[in-house]
């Protein structure tokens, strides 16, 4: 028996080498792959490519059973880890203020900036000989003809079964749920608030950990999704899916340096000597693409930056579910981008609308690598207008861009902290370490 310890221990504290670290078992690694299989077979057989659609969207059919639950456990959760804002008054009011402020710009900004480089438009003729375009189009028409009017969009909103919203997948009746619910726990006395809270954050690991099990088919879905569409479309759908990634990072380097630099700028705050203190966890988020893994690490450093503990312990936490910039950018370029890709317009008033869904499902959106797709996914099912099956074709580049989400996620929270213990009188700057300390 103590030979079996010792060999089970071995490899874990000392071999990078073993089995547990291969590459060949990394996920992203073995996406990257399937999307290069995929090109390859898109390129030499098309019409063996064209059939493997059914294996992309076997994978959109088990994220969208993830969907619902995944929205309100998500937006409860959200609510009830403001839950001490009442009870710091100011700061958590300022916090949520500013959260909201800077949250509604990263989506303008994606929606603008991706409308103004037409991102995904050169696809677009091409996939409008695809059958995901006429889905599309009939999307648009029943959209028209569900919701004929301001009234009757209205009512549709408000569910009239509890259950019922979940079963048919009406995601707008699910987060009007959500939010009742949430601010119903928030209303409970302490003591019985406390152990459905415990039980909701069990469901919601629970439920992660079924979202991981299905993203372990990611590749097969992958695979299947970009044959397809290469197979489908020609080399256009790879020179759109580059452009994408290239206009996302872009995108996220414009917001930190000019939206957060100008706030930063208004506080008196040097962003980039901000940047330089938090420079290891930046290099963590590179690699391991997880806001999460740097929580802790933000906890004990922003208190030495010169924010008090206080503001720290509750804007930082707040923010990892209302604050998250970086998926806030990436669901806004991304919707522009299906819908040029498939040639579906739409109206100023629909982006708006688009805007006012996406304020709501981006707040408590996973942190773990992953999370920010299937709200994205959620986002665009709840549409009833721009078409799923783009959904797969995105996650063969998502794990790349899923690595500026992260990073743009922690650096807008890290800044919120600092910001709003600054309007709060938490901040004090004989706190702050040396330049020499930075490190």
């Amino acid at each position: 028996m103590a030979m079996a310890t010792t060999e089970s221990r071995a490899p874990a504290a000392g071999e990078d080498t073993s089995p547990k670290a291969s590459i060949w078992r990394n996920l992203g690694f073995q996406v990257a792959v399937s999307m290069v299989l995929g090109v390859g077979i898109g390129l030499i057989w098309p019409e063996f490519a064209t059939s493997l659609k059914v294996l992309g969207d076997i994978f959109l059919r088990l994220i969208k059973t993830a969907v619902a639950p995944l929205v309100f456990l998500t937006v409860v959760v959200g609510i009830t880890a403001a839950g001490d804002v009442k009870r710091v008054g100011k700061v958590g009011l300022i916090a949520i203020v500013y959260f909201e402020i800077v949250s509604t710009m990263a989506l303008a900004l994606g929606l603008v900036f991706g409308n103004l480089l037409g991102i995904g438009r050169n696809l677009g003729r091409l996939a409008a000989s695809d059958g995901a375009a006429k889905g599309a189009a009939a999307a648009v028409q029943a959209a028209k003809s569900s919701h004929t009017t301001f009234e009757q969009f209205l009512l549709n909103i408000f569910p009239d079964n509890f259950i019922g919203a979940f079963a048919r997948g009406e995601l707008l009746q699910v987060l009007v749920i959500s939010l009742l619910f949430g601010f119903g726990l928030m209303a409970l006395k302490p003591e019985k608030r406390a152990p459905i809270e415990r039980g909701i954050n069990t469901i919601s690991t629970a439920l992660f950990e079924f979202i991981h099990v299905i993203m372990k088919l990611a590749p097969i879905g992958t695979f299947g999704a970009v044959a397809y569409a290469v197979g489908a479309n020609g080399t256009a759908v790879l020179i759109s899916l580059a452009y994408l990634v290239v206009a996302f990072f872009a995108l996220v380097a414009l917001f930190i340096v000019v939206v957060l630099g100008a706030v930063c700028g208004l506080f008196r705050i040097n962003l980039f000597h901000l940047l330089r203190y938090i420079r290891d966890e930046i290099f963590i988020l590179l690699g391991t693409a997880s806001s999460e893994s740097v929580l802790p690490r933000l906890l004990e450093k922003l208190p030495a930056y010169g924010a008090s503990k206080q503001a720290v312990g509750l804007v930082l936490p707040t923010g990892y579910a209302f604050n998250l910039d970086g998926t806030s950018l990436f669901m806004s370029l991304c919707v522009v981008f299906l819908a040029n890709a498939y040639n579906v317009p739409l109206s100023w008033e629909q982006e708006l609308g688009i805007l006012g869904i996406m304020l709501l499902t981006s707040k408590g959106a996973a942190t773990v690598s992953g999370g920010t797709f299937v709200v994205f996914a959620a986002t665009v099912t709840t549409t009833g207008i721009l078409p799923i099956e783009g959904l797969a074709l995105i996650f063969g580049v998502y794990r790349f861009m899923s690595i500026a989400v992260a990073t743009c996620n922690v650096i807008g929270n890290t800044v919120a902290a600092i910001i709003v213990a600054k309007l709060t009188g938490e901040f004090d700057p004989s706190r702050r370490l040396a330049p020499s300390e930075d490190a």
